[in-house]
């Protein structure tokens, strides 16, 4: 975390001087894969209605546009972890990945004829929604990121059944205290 900004307009101010560092450098090849593998399930899935061609359409729609991007998403997410007080981290990554993550997404899904795109698309942002908490959440824990104190993918994905339930529970206190 040595050098990365603590606040939201350092990292705004980071990502805008220096993208290449913020964001080329740190382009996160785990978000790649696992948002492709993730997200093109989804696509599938949610365009099933319209038959299997036009699922399997966008299937390959959703991995390679994910691919494509979502290692600068992950990078992005990255960028957030050390912001403090941490709401702050968390209401910058969940209003900034998900406003250029749908545009695009809606973009090529529109380009390509995507059956359900409004289906999918609505299903991918609730997605989105959780996946960046939880992602943001292991980021500061250590998980998923990239960079000289990352781990491998592989000790990343054995961590993430005990960072699901620490997750779960901080969201279940913060609901509580909410009340």
């Amino acid at each position: 975390m040595t050098g990365e900004p603590t606040t939201l307009r350092g990292v705004a101010w980071w990502i805008l001087r220096d993208p290449w560092d913020a964001l080329g450098r740190r382009w996160n090849y785990k978000s790649a894969v696992l948002s492709s593998l993730f997200r093109g399930q989804l696509f599938f899935f949610a365009n099933l209605t319209a038959g299997v061609p036009a699922a399997l359409a966008a299937l390959v729609t959703e991995c390679w546009l994910r691919f494509l991007t979502a290692g600068s998403y992950g990078a992005l997410t990255q960028a957030f972890r050390s912001v403090q007080p941490a709401r702050a981290g968390m209401i910058g990554a969940l209003i900034i990945v998900p406003a250029i993550a749908h545009s695009l997404e809606l973009l090529v899904h529109w380009w390509t004829g995507t059956r359900e795109l409004g289906r999918s698309v609505a299903v991918s942002i609730v997605f989105t929604m959780i996946s960046t908490s939880f992602n943001l959440f292991a980021m500061r824990h250590g998980a998923l990121i990239v960079g000289s104190d990352s781990r491998s993918l592989l000790d990343d994905v054995r961590a993430v059944p005990r960072l699901l339930c620490a997750f779960a529970g901080c969201t279940v206190r913060s609901l509580r205290a909410s009340r």
